[in-house]
């Protein structure tokens, strides 16, 4: 199997690369381990779009983050995901933290943040009438948003998909090694050959730039823990409030979420193991102590889920882009932590702009820019939900009662370009299962659509990855 480019991860950084590098005329591969897109760090994490004031000036984060931030929303309007543009604010809780929170507000204009502003205690909580009645200042970013990443990765990979991006999941990349003026790579599934290869593997990325280049990365997974409140919640507050950032990162932040829901986390813990994302009680009960600190009366009693996720933190601390020095046509997304989801839009123009180049790869001139989601029948307005009830009943057929989502919603998720066949497959893309009782109604339905539908036997239908059975017989 012969492609011009080959992508390793299947989260959001290489479904935007494949996507970028769908406008030019080049045969792309995305190579994912998993059974779907978006099955690593890009489904867990803090669905924030940052503003760009915490990376250290002059460091690709800064730079990044501060053009992604910026790209975002006409990237939401053009491949129809879900984003706003909340605001965010860093809360100073004593004089004694003032000049670190004066700082960032000097990083922040030095990056190009526009429109920072800090705040006394009283003015923010103008704002936000639940801040901590601690906070003495703050700084407010009004560019901070949030994000469904879920929903833009998947958006990023149909769209690839639909421009001609060929995408090989459960294929795992075992061995890369040089030939010639490509690259071959073992997987579990046979050998790719590729002229360019871009490496987006997350937590991985270090292992296979190590098997092409002398120059060592060191990635060390990061998981951070997190709490996700029930919808009732979701108005506690209306944007993203952080803690002054430490060494391991920006802290215990409180969010809403796109959806109506809120959110808390992350901890932050090193560790070797690449896959481990278990959740601790010792680190749901940090989360809710720091969370405490910044937010009054938060409902605890309303938590519906907890998680964890990793992040891929390279000993350098920044974001390694680019084509390896001693490594001819393979290109690094490495280190792609926080605030890697904010970045993303502008890291993939800019690597697949760089493996173009090196190709010397022409712009197509059918390219197609748009992508319509799936259509929520619940949101729509009354006459409108009517009329497409009328045309396809089955969006009148509500099978996961907490989230409103209809057998029609599942279809879809199901048959559309790269559409799910498992059951996370069509959480990540409609939401089943994501409401107060975590699918212990829905479940069964669904797989007996998702059944009906693939033609794959109850008994082997699989949560995500393969093995991952739902019932033994």
């Amino acid at each position: 199997m012969n492609y011009d480019v080959a992508v390793i991860g299947g989260g959001v950084i290489g479904c935007v690369v494949a996507r970028e590098l769908s406008r030019y005329c080049c045969r792309t591969v995305l190579l994912e381990k998993e059974e779907d897109v978006c099955s690593g760090t890009s489904k867990a994490n803090s669905a924030i779009v940052h503003a760009g004031y915490d990376a250290e000036t002059g460091s690709k984060k800064a730079a990044f983050n501060v053009k992604g931030n910026a790209m975002m929303e006409p990237l939401s309007r053009e491949l129809d995901f879900a984003f706003r543009r909340t605001g965010s604010m860093v809360l100073c809780f004593s004089e004694a933290e003032m000049p670190a929170l004066h700082a960032l507000y000097e990083r922040g204009r030095a990056n190009g943040v526009p429109g920072l502003k800090l705040l006394s205690g009283e003015e923010a909580r103008g704002l936000e009438p639940n801040l901590s009645d601690e906070v003495k200042e703050t700084l407010y970013a009004p560019t901070g948003g949030i994000v469904c990443p879920f929903g833009m990765t998947i958006a990023l990979a149909e769209n690839a998909c639909e421009n001609g991006v060929e995408f090989a999941l459960e294929t795992k990349v075992e061995h890369i090694e040089r030939a010639g003026d490509g690259y071959v790579l073992a997987t579990n599934r046979g050998l790719y050959r590729a002229a360019y290869v871009v490496n987006a593997a997350g937590v991985y990325a270090d292992v296979f730039h190590n098997m092409v280049s002398e120059r060592r990365l060191h990635i060390t997974p990061r998981r951070g823990e997190y709490c996700l409140f029930d919808k009732e919640a979701g108005g506690h507050i209306g944007m993203t409030v952080f803690q002054l950032p430490g060494a391991y990162g920006k802290g215990v932040l409180v969010t809403p979420t796109v959806h109506g829901n809120l959110l808390a986390g992350p901890t932050a813990a090193d560790q070797e193991n690449r896959d481990e994302t278990a959740t601790t009680a010792a680190g749901l009960n940090e989360v809710c102590q720091k969370a405490a600190r910044s937010v009054k009366h938060l409902p605890f009693g309303q938590i519906i889920t907890s998680f964890a996720g990793l992040r891929a933190h390279e000993e350098r601390g920044d974001f390694i882009l680019g084509e390896a020095e001693d490594a001819p046509g393979f290109f690094d997304a490495a280190g792609i932590e926080s605030p890697g989801l904010s970045c993303a839009p502008a890291i993939g123009s800019y690597l697949a702009e760089l493996v173009a180049d090196r190709g010397n790869f022409k712009k197509k001139q059918d390219f197609k820019a748009r992508r319509t989601g799936i259509v929520h029948a619940a949101a729509l307005p009354v006459e409108e939900r009517r009329a497409l009830i009328a045309r396809r009943p089955e969006y009148g057929a509500i099978v996961c009662r907490c989230e409103e989502v209809s057998e029609g919603e599942i279809l879809d998720a199901i048959k559309r370009p790269l559409g799910a066949r498992s059951l996370d497959g069509i959480k990540r893309r409609v939401r089943q299962g994501m409401g107060r009782c975590q699918g212990g109604f829905c479940t069964p339905g669904v797989m007996e659509i998702l059944a009906r539908e693939t033609g794959i036997p109850m008994e082997e239908l699989c949560k995500n990855r393969s093995g991952s059975r739902m019932i033994v017989s």
